[in-house]
């Protein structure tokens, strides 16, 4: 694929790159090879290939999915500045 100073000049515009005009034949010609190999890669048979989000073959290491209270409402109420009952106490800030 071929592309010419306009369209060059709209790419830049739309990237908002400023672009002085004799830099233009220069980005059009890397622009052109970047183009013609991302065409050779549309051609490459892709029928059977899973799509992956990385080379390494990598999985999360999984707990059991069980709901609890965490049991650990005392560590987490020693975070408050107040408390009150067993309970976060928040001072009023609407009247």
């Amino acid at each position: 694929m071929s592309l010419d100073k306009a369209t060059v000049r709209t790419i830049a515009n739309l990237a908002r790159l400023e672009v002085r005009d004799d830099e233009l034949d220069h980005l059009a010609g890397e622009l052109s090879n970047i183009m013609t190999f991302v065409e050779q890669l549309s051609e490459v048979n892709t029928d059977g290939v899973q799509p992956m989000t990385s080379v390494a073959a990598l999985s999360l290491p999984r707990r059991a999915d069980v709901v609890t209270d965490g049991n650990c409402r005392d560590k987490v109420l020693a975070n408050a500045p107040e408390q009150q009952d067993g309970f976060f106490l928040v001072p009023k800030v609407v009247e």
